[in-house]
Parts: C-alpha cells; structure tokens; sequence
C-alpha cells in the first residue's frame, strides 16, 4: 500500500522542502523561527515514519527507498541555499553531497547484486551532525550564541564533513567482501 502513514509522512518531508527554503530566503526573524519550527519538524517526521513503518508493520518498498531520499533532498536543500545566502562555503556542502552521492550509489551496486548494505551507527551520526550544522546556521542567523556564533558554527562544519568523510570510508570498509567492483 503505497499510501500509508509512514510514506504520507515521507511525501510530506519531501513536500516541505520549498517552504523549507522559502522562509530560510526570506531572511526575517519570523521566516527563520519558521524554518526552525519546519526543519525540525521534518527531521523528527524521519524518526517517526520509520518507527511507525516497522511498529505497524507497514514498511513497504517505496518507504525503504523514499525515506533516505527525503533526508538527503531536505538536508541538500538546506546546504545549497546556504550557500546562496552567504551562511556557507561551496566546499564542505559540494563534500556533503558528493559523500551522499557515492555512498547511494555504492549502495545501489549492491542491490543489484541482491546484497544490502544497512545503515550503520557512523551513517546516523552523520545525519545528525548535519541536522546540527543546518539548526546552528539558522540559529545564529540571529542570535549570537554566547559571543561565538561563528566558531560554533565553524565546529559543526568540520565535525559535519568529518563525519561525512569517515562514515564513507566505513561504508566501503564494510561492504569490501560484497565484489561490487567486479
């Protein structure tokens, strides 16, 4: 059943984003609290439509597939317009994205093998350091946390791009025995 309430609530992440980046453009204390109030919604909306998809057992494989794909749209759509309004550098976004890149396509090399490469706890951690990073820049946006808003933000870059990095790093580790190069 495609239409379930877990891939409703996939579909509506998905659908958020333009508003996402509508108030993030918007460039007002309210647009911001609303882009807070709306990202955070979205990132707990993936906590809760995997939870339900397994409890409910409603895990189909259109939720399997558009769950990930939700979080990776929403969290490249916050980088990118990052970056448009000055909050971020190309460089550790074009990192970010091109780790999602490699790793969905290693992972794809792997079904088509009939193999599966779960998420690991560095992929989640990742996720979250992401998360984070987007949660840092739309605070500061307009708040300056404790006087060092910028190296907080500073931290939460590199700690985002380390993650990125080294969780990619384990993915291939981890799936070295599969022969997907082959």
């Amino acid at each position: 059943m495609l239409l379930n309430i877990p891939n409703t609530i996939t579909i509506a992440r998905v659908a958020s984003i333009p508003l996402f980046i509508a108030l993030v453009l918007w460039e007002t204390w309210l647009g911001t609290i609303l882009a807070i109030v709306l990202f955070a919604l979205a990132a707990i909306s993936d906590i809760v439509d995997g939870y339900l998809a397994r409890g409910l057992g409603h895990t189909t494989t259109f939720g399997t597939f558009a769950d990930p794909i939700a979080d990776k749209l929403l969290i490249t759509a916050a980088l990118i317009t990052f970056i448009q309004i000055g909050e971020l550098t190309a460089i550790p976004v074009v990192i970010i994205i091109s780790r999602e890149f490699i790793v969905t396509g290693l992972r794809i090399m792997a079904i088509s093998k009939q193999k599966v490469i779960p998420a690991s706890i560095l992929g989640k951690l990742k996720t979250h350091s992401h998360i984070g990073l987007i949660l840092i820049v739309l605070i500061s946006r307009h708040v300056d946390l404790f006087g060092i808003s910028e190296e907080i933000t500073y931290a939460f870059i590199i700690l985002a791009v380390a993650l990125a990095l080294i969780s990619a790093g384990e993915y291939f580790y981890r799936s070295r025995h599969l022969n997907l190069f082959q």
